[in-house]
C-alpha cells in the first residue's frame, strides 16, 4: 500500500498535464491555468486511498479521481465569480485574470471534462458511480444556493448553516471515498461508513476553512483573511457570535456588519473575541472529527490499512492553509 503522502505525490504528477486542446485559446487556455494553480487535491486522493483499502487501485479509480477534481475545480472556479473573489490560491481569479463570461464558459468546459473522465470506466461499473456523482452534484449546486440565500438573511441557524456546508462542500468528499470503495469491491457496510467518514471529516475541513478566513496567515491561506466577514456571509463564527451577543456587544456587532468601515474585519474579530466564539470554534471542530473517526473504526478492514486515511484526517485539520 500506498502512504498517504505517496498518493498526494503520485496524483499531482499525473494530474499535472495539459487537460484540454489549444483551441480555442480564450476557452481552454484559462481553464488549464485554474488546474495548475495547485490544491490540495485531497477529493481524488480520497478516492484512491478508499479503492487501495480493498485492494490495487484499479484503473476505473483513477478515471474517477480525474473527475473529482475537474467536477471540484469547475466549483471553484464558479463559486470565485459568485463570490468576486480576487484571489484562489495565493494567485489571480480567471474573471480577474481574463473576464467573467470566460470563466463562467471555462468552467463549464471543467464539468464537461468531468464527465468525460467518468465515460473512461468500464461500463460494468458506470452506471453506479454515476448515480452517486449525479446525486452529489445536484448537492453541491443545492449548497451553494443555499450559501447564496443565506447572504440576504439575518436570521440563519446553526443548523441550516450545518446542512448547507454538508451539501455545499463535504458530500462531495463523502462521494470520493464511498465512489473508491465501490469500484474496488467493498461491501455497502464498508462503503456506508466510509462515505460518514468523509462527511463528518468535510464538515470539520469546511469549519477549519471558515476559521482559517478569520484567523489565518493571508501567506499560507492563499485568499484574503477575512473575505467572509466583509461579504457579511453567514459563517458558522458569526451565526454563533450573533446567538450569544447581548446588549451593548449585540448592537456593536450589528453596526459593524453594515459599516463598510476599512476597520471591519478586525472589529468584528473583537466582537468574536468577546463572545468567546474562537474556542467554541475549535470545540465544534474536534466534535465532528472524532464522529468521522468513529466510522472509520467501524469499517472492516485491517487497522494498518486505515493509516493512510488517519494520516489524511490529521492533515485536513492540523492545516493552517
Amino acid at each position: 500500500m500506498h502512504s498517504f503522502q505517496q498518493l498526494v505525490n503520485i496524483y499531482a504528477q499525473k494530474f499535472n498535464r495539459q487537460h484540454f486542446p489549444a483551441e480555442p485559446f480564450n476557452l481552454y487556455e484559462p481553464a488549464d491555468y485554474f488546474l495548475s494553480i495547485g490544491g490540495k487535491r485531497m477529493r481524488p486522493v480520497a478516492c484512491l486511498m478508499a479503492n487501495e483499502l480493498f485492494g490495487d487501485i484499479s484503473e476505473n479509480t483513477w478515471h474517477a479521481a480525474d473527475a473529482l477534481e475537474l467536477f471540484h475545480n469547475f466549483t471553484l472556479l464558479h463559486d470565485d465569480v459568485m463570490d468576486n473573489s480576487a484571489l484562489r490560491r495565493g494567485k489571480q481569479t480567471v474573471h480577474v485574470r481574463n473576464n467573467m463570461n470566460t470563466a463562467i464558459l471555462s468552467g463549464d468546459a471543467m464539468l464537461i471534462g468531468a464527465y468525460a473522465s467518468l465515460n473512461k470506466i468500464e461500463a460494468s461499473c458506470l452506471q453506479q458511480v454515476l448515480t452517486i456523482f449525479n446525486k452529489t452534484a445536484f448537492e453541491v449546486c443545492e449548497g451553494q444556493q443555499y450559501d447564496m440565500d443565506f447572504e440576504s438573511r439575518t436570521d440563519v441557524s446553526l443548523d441550516e448553516y450545518l446542512r448547507m456546508i454538508t451539501l455545499k462542500t463535504s458530500v462531495l468528499l463523502a462521494c470520493s471515498l464511498q465512489i473508491g470503495a465501490l469500484l474496488g469491491g467493498a461491501s455497502k457496510y464498508n462503503a456506508d461508513h466510509l462515505y460518514e467518514y468523509g462527511k463528518n471529516l468535510g464538515i470539520a475541513f469546511q469549519l477549519q476553512d471558515d476559521y482559517l478566513d478569520c484567523y489565518g496567515n493571508v501567506e499560507k491561506f492563499g485568499k484574503e483573511i477575512g473575505g467572509d466577514i466583509k461579504r457579511n456571509k453567514k459563517t458558522f463564527l458569526l451565526i454563533k457570535a450573533l446567538e450569544t451577543a447581548e446588549g451593548e456587544t449585540r448592537e456593536k456587532l450589528k453596526a459593524h456588519l453594515s459599516s463598510k468601515d476599512e476597520n471591519k474585519v478586525a472589529k468584528i474579530l473583537d466582537v468574536f473575541d468577546e463572545c468567546g466564539v474562537k474556542q467554541w470554534a475549535e470545540d465544534l471542530k474536534k466534535q465532528y472529527a472524532a464522529k468521522a473517526l468513529s466510522h472509520l473504526e467501524k469499517v472492516v478492514v485491517t487497522a494498518d490499512r486505515k493509516k493512510q486515511l488517519y494520516d489524511f484526517a490529521d492533515y485536513l485539520l492540523q492545516r493552517d492553509y
